[in-house]
């Protein structure tokens, strides 16, 4: 199990491409806006374009700091070099397993806002491994425009069909106002802390 400590970096899931709802590049900049603005790092797939771009983008000109982890194979096709260059730490890897390994490491909480297969396989591997009690950090769907109600649906089919049998160490937050999401993992974070310090004070009586 991860040791729960407190919540200096936050991981962003999302798709390389801008989708066809503006309103997602908009989340994904106001997104790491609010994340610079609470002084927390960001720690993401390292590319430059689309959601991932304005998120990246949010945090930088906001005076946030950002790490991008990114596969050699991806930089030309989801980034350019010369953008790159602009992120407060870059980190390339040999391939994506490297990559996913590393963005759980340094991360305190996950964020995924909409994308598309490759974002939906990362925040379902963080749940996966939440219900395997590997880690207890906070995990949050950023529903914009009710993005992720199919997923979520999904999710409460397989929970109602048996197939969930750890079902509270898989709750992630369903968030659908971007400014609400970081404040909301910060005060998560403050009440997972205070139940543990009274579990560690009733294991000394």
């Amino acid at each position: 199990m991860e040791k729960t400590v407190p919540i200096r970096s936050i991981c962003v899931y999302c798709g390389s491409q801008p989708g066809r709802d503006p309103a997602y590049i908009a989340a994904g900049r106001a997104l790491g806006k609010s994340i610079a603005a609470h002084g927390l790092r960001l720690i993401y797939g390292g590319g430059t374009k689309g959601i991932m771009g304005a998120v990246a983008a949010g945090v930088l000109s906001n005076g946030g700091q950002v790490t991008g982890i990114i596969p050699e194979f991806l930089v030309d096709m989801e980034a350019t070099r010369h953008s790159l260059g602009q992120l407060n730490e870059l980190i390339i890897t040999k391939d994506m397993h490297e990559r996913k390994h590393k963005m759980f490491e340094r991360s305190d909480a996950f964020v995924t806002l909409p994308g598309g297969i490759g974002t939906l396989e990362e925040i379902v591997e963080i749940m996966t491994w939440g219900q395997l009690g590997r880690h207890e950090k906070p995990m949050v769907f950023a529903n914009i425009g009710g993005f992720w109600d199919p997923m979520l649906s999904l999710v409460n089919h397989m929970r109602g069909e048996g197939f969930i049998h750890r079902a509270h160490l898989v709750q992630p937050l369903v968030i659908a106002e971007v400014d609400d999401i970081v404040p909301a993992i910060l005060e998560r974070d403050e009440i997972t802390a205070s139940s543990r310090g009274e579990e560690a004070v009733i294991s000394k009586l």
